[in-house]
């Protein structure tokens, strides 16, 4: 009887610590959340579909919040002659896995300084881009950017740097994707893709340790244009989803 009694004890601290192992996401508040937790292989997904603000929080700086629920999605802007950045992000991280963002991409002012941004950020250092804006002349020209082009920009902010540019066209809907797989090091190896074609992809030199929020941006910026915006700009989002490996 007692070897059996301490069998189950070995089994019920095996399973006590397979569960504190760093999962793919974390709860910044620690509050309960609705997301499928992993059983087994099976993935962990969620999708905001914005019908509501649940599970994210105001960001913004410089800036009220800007931004509503209007027919099933998140429209965000900015107004005109300041430089206002109006952002939401997750409630909670997550790590390794496939990151989506249903994005339109309208108009936006010719030379404004004005960005759409679906980006992952931790801090300064670890922070993973999509940006849409008109772009300057100067990139503009260096593109061969058509009268109806924007300029998308793909960047990791450090670790290390990386600054990818390319044109797509204005008043229409994107996917935008940012994959974070993992290699044999446990280091991220990161894609961005637009509507499924890879655009991008950098190694990054942190991995599973390093926990992002999800972000949804419209922000006036100085690197994206050519003057303070001169209009409102922006943006709406459809759906956001994550999906881990």
């Amino acid at each position: 009887m007692k070897k059996f009694t301490k069998i189950a004890v070995l089994f019920m601290g095996l399973t006590l610590f397979s569960c504190s192992t760093e999962e793919q996401y974390t709860n910044e508040n620690n509050e309960n959340s609705n997301f499928e937790r992993p059983s087994g292989n099976n993935p962990i997904t969620k999708n905001w579909e914005f019908n509501d603000l649940n599970e994210w929080q105001d960001a913004s700086q410089n800036s009220s919040a800007n931004y509503y629920l209007e027919n099933g999605n998140l429209k965000m802007f900015t107004n005109p002659n300041t430089w206002e950045r109006t952002k939401v992000k997750t409630t909670s991280t997550f790590g390794a896995g496939t990151y989506t963002w249903r994005v339109y991409v309208p108009e936006m002012g010719v030379g404004d300084m004005s960005s759409i941004g679906a980006f992952l950020y931790k801090d300064d250092t670890h922070e993973l881009d999509f940006e849409i804006g008109y772009g300057s002349e100067s990139t503009r020209q260096s593109l061969n950017a058509q009268a109806d082009d924007l300029i998308a920009y793909m960047s990791s902010q450090a670790n290390p740097s990386q600054f990818v540019q390319t044109t797509i066209k204005r008043n229409q809907w994107y996917t935008l994707t940012i994959e974070l797989s993992l290699t044999s090091n446990n280091r991220y190896f990161a894609k961005w893709k637009i509507d499924g074609t890879t655009v991008a992809s950098k190694q990054l030199n942190y991995g599973t340790k390093v926990k992002f929020n999800v972000f949804c941006s419209m922000e006036n910026l100085t690197f994206i244009g050519d003057h303070i915006p001169l209009s409102q700009n922006y943006a709406l989002f459809d759906s956001v989803q994550y999906l881990s490996y």
